[in-house]
């Protein structure tokens, strides 16, 4: 299962580490991760526990309102 957000399907990303930079020429690889949570779905028939970014966590219980 790949870490990705059920809801909008944000993933991981690849970047450099900003402490390597500056003089140092050798840019050092690293992943920025999205903060998925286990996140209950209202789905059709019942609910579901998927992984969602804390984004489309917050619009869904604004919508809920």
């Amino acid at each position: 299962m790949a870490r990705a957000c059920a809801i909008c399907g944000k993933a991981s990303i690849g970047g450099f580490n900003p402490q390597s930079s500056g003089m140092n020429r050798v840019r050092a690889h690293r992943r920025y991760q999205p903060n998925l949570q286990l996140t209950i779905v209202a789905k059709a028939g019942g609910t579901e526990k998927v992984l969602a970014c804390t984004r489309c966590r917050r619009t869904q219980t604004k919508s809920a309102r």
